[in-house]
């Protein structure tokens, strides 16, 4: 907790770039310090640089109602921004200020250790892809709901809660998207006694196949859905659907 602690007051006493000089208060992250889930957005707005809090404004209220659907509170995730201080004029982060300001969010992530990065929006998923040495489609498209998992790290973009302030209509697919956080908060109900786990304890499975799918987007895995559809399949069966004749010679 105490590093936690020295973090915030660092940040909010941060001159390291000129929005120190525009803003009212720089603000630091906040939440369950052993979240699963770590959501990351762009920067504070007009009332988070006035209360010095997280996702307190606008943005914040549409928060709150996205991860009612999937079951999920403030207090046990953990909510910060890319840039810590109030970018004037709503603008987009400069390369220099993602640059100063990216370490206080390296930081976070090592005292959390979080499952899963969120990031919401593009410039931090940009930022968080590039960290863990995954290459940013030039697609923007490509890059939200779905699962990356690289360097030991899952990641799940998502679009920002912002986007709904300006365009309402696209509320029923940002609900669905975010529904996916429900999916995420917990491993796949199986797994204790899937055929994948038994293959990756003898290590004949990667653990990448573990981490996507039980410990991680449970329910787009093939083996899931048969199994809760009472649909008989062999045990070499991988997630994606796809026979493995590796796990055949080991069944």
């Amino acid at each position: 907790m105490s590093t936690m602690q020295d973090l915030k007051s660092e940040i909010r006493n941060c001159g390291r770039c000129p929005l120190a000089d525009s803003r009212n208060r720089a603000v630091p992250g906040e939440g369950d310090l052993s979240a699963r889930l770590f959501l990351v957005g762009q920067a504070p707005g007009v009332d988070e640089d006035e209360e010095g809090r997280v996702f307190v404004g606008r943005s914040g209220k549409i928060l709150g109602e996205l991860l009612d659907g999937p079951g999920l509170s403030r207090e046990e995730i953990y909510l910060t921004n890319l840039i810590k201080c109030f970018l004037p004029g709503y603008r987009r982060p400069k390369r220099g200020e993602i640059d100063a300001c990216s370490k206080y969010l390296d930081r976070e992530i090592e005292i959390v250790a979080p499952e899963f990065l969120i990031p919401l929006g593009y410039y931090p998923a940009r930022y968080i892809l590039h960290k863990y040495g995954i290459n940013v489609p030039e697609d923007k498209s490509e890059i939200f709901n779905r699962l990356w998992y690289s360097r030991g790290q899952k990641i799940f973009p998502l679009g920002h809660p912002a986007i709904l302030v300006y365009d309402k209509e696209a509320r029923d697919e940002m609900v669905e998207n975010y529904d996916k956080l429900r999916v995420l908060s917990s491993n796949c109900k199986w797994y204790e006694v899937c055929p994948m786990r038994r293959f990756n304890e003898r290590g004949v499975l990667d653990d990448r196949w573990i981490e996507t799918y039980c410990k991680g987007d449970w329910e787009s895995c093939q083996r899931y859905q048969m199994e809760e559809n009472g649909d008989p399949h062999p045990d070499y069966i991988l997630p994606d659907g796809s026979l493995s004749e590796r796990l055949r010679g080991h069944s």
